[in-house]
């Protein structure tokens, strides 16, 4: 099949869901689905995404992360750690994890521009077996919580490990600043390791920083940004969405917002305080639309939104959309964009081009 047009995701916890979560990912959902414990199904609900997956969708290239974060009290997760230095080993799990998955034909992980564009080039024309079978998709390293960088020195040997986008923080309060459900700015060791980042074109990615960080990184940061996995504060409450003013920030920095598929950031009556299994999500891939859809008449073009879907990012089907079986159902998106009043190219580039255009600006092959 090549009438799908190329999907890019700027942010899958896939090596969170193989390592944390103990998934086959080459295996299709369906059968990954079979192996989980009633306990994993309760704790991370019913499994969205595996390589196979992601080829049916035709979502050829992902932004892949390595996810750990200060936070001695995670009981959740498992990557919530109480230094940095165990911070650094899962991280480098993930990444070895990454590189097994390469060493076996899955993936590529993307260390040059003309990888990235010969990359999207490919899957823009791949052919994909019914079973999800088909080329190794390509991987651009990201990173959730800058914790597992150990000083700003490290950050050239993170590059030449591929990475090329990072958030300073996650859940809680991080080696570099305060992160979701807390309050505060960005702390001492921020700014040394934003001028590395800088150097080194790798994206400082805003998600999960609190309101007061987001600001103080602006007022201190000129180089490229972008929000990995962020909605609308305007549609769904909440310090974890982004405000009018922070799109606005983002944009005039022609930044990429990927809009995320948690229902709790889309829909506003979603009770964390209960599972999944025990309520129906109010959202559907229309919601989604909803988000895309302000982000682009907030700024006046599309140009600034993206997919971030976040899925097996912790919760499966149940917290995702309604409608939403596999990452596969993405391609759902484009009648739904199209109904919206979004062109063609709009539509290329919610899907892939935006992410496509900023990575390649400021890529940079070596340091």
């Amino acid at each position: 099949m090549t009438d799908m047009p190329l999907i890019l995701d700027s942010h899958l916890d896939l090596g969170f869901s193989a390592l944390q979560i103990n998934r086959d990912l080459t295996l299709p959902a369906a059968s990954v689905r079979v192996g989980d414990s009633v306990d994993t199904q309760e704790s991370y609900g019913t499994c969205t995404v595996t390589l196979p997956e992601l080829r049916r969708g035709r979502v050829g290239i992902v932004c892949g992360t390595v996810m750990s974060r200060l936070d001695a009290s995670d009981r959740a997760t498992r990557t919530g750690m109480y230094n940095q230095q165990q911070c650094h080993g899962v991280g480098r799990g993930h990444l070895a994890y990454y590189q097994a998955l390469e060493r076996l034909g899955h993936l590529r992980i993307l260390h040059k521009r003309t990888e990235l564009d010969e990359m999207a080039s490919m899957w823009r024309s791949a052919r994909i077996g019914l079973d999800g079978s088909g080329p190794p998709l390509g991987l651009v390293l990201t990173m959730e919580s800058a914790d597992p960088i150990l000083s700003p020195e490290q950050v050239p040997e993170w590059h030449a490990l591929g990475l090329r986008m990072v958030s300073l923080s996650h859940y809680g309060t991080s080696t570099y600043s305060h992160g979701t459900a807390t309050e505060g700015g960005l702390l001492p060791p921020a700014r040394p390791l934003l001028a590395a980042l800088k150097a080194a074109g790798i994206l400082v990615d805003v998600t999960h920083l609190t309101d007061q960080a987001h600001w103080e990184l602006m007022d201190i940061y000129d180089g490229p940004v972008c929000a990995s996995h962020h909605n609308c504060r305007a549609l769904t409450p909440g310090q974890r969405q982004l405000t009018d003013d922070m799109i606005d920030s983002i944009a005039q920095r022609d930044g990429v917002i990927g809009t995320a598929f948690d229902s709790w950031m889309l829909d506003p009556d979603w009770r964390r305080d209960l599972r999944a299994c025990d309520q129906q999500s109010g959202a559907t891939l229309q919601t989604v639309v909803d988000h895309i859809d302000h982000i682009a008449q907030l700024t006046g073009t599309s140009r600034h939104c993206g997919i971030g879907t976040d899925l097996d990012g912790g919760f499966g089907t149940e917290q995702a959309p309604r409608g939403l079986n596999t990452i596969a159902d993405l391609q759902s998106l484009v009648p739904l964009l199209h109904d919206r009043g979004f062109s063609d190219d709009d539509v290329a580039g919610i899907l892939a081009g935006n992410w496509l255009r900023l990575l390649g600006q400021h890529w940079k092959d070596s340091l």
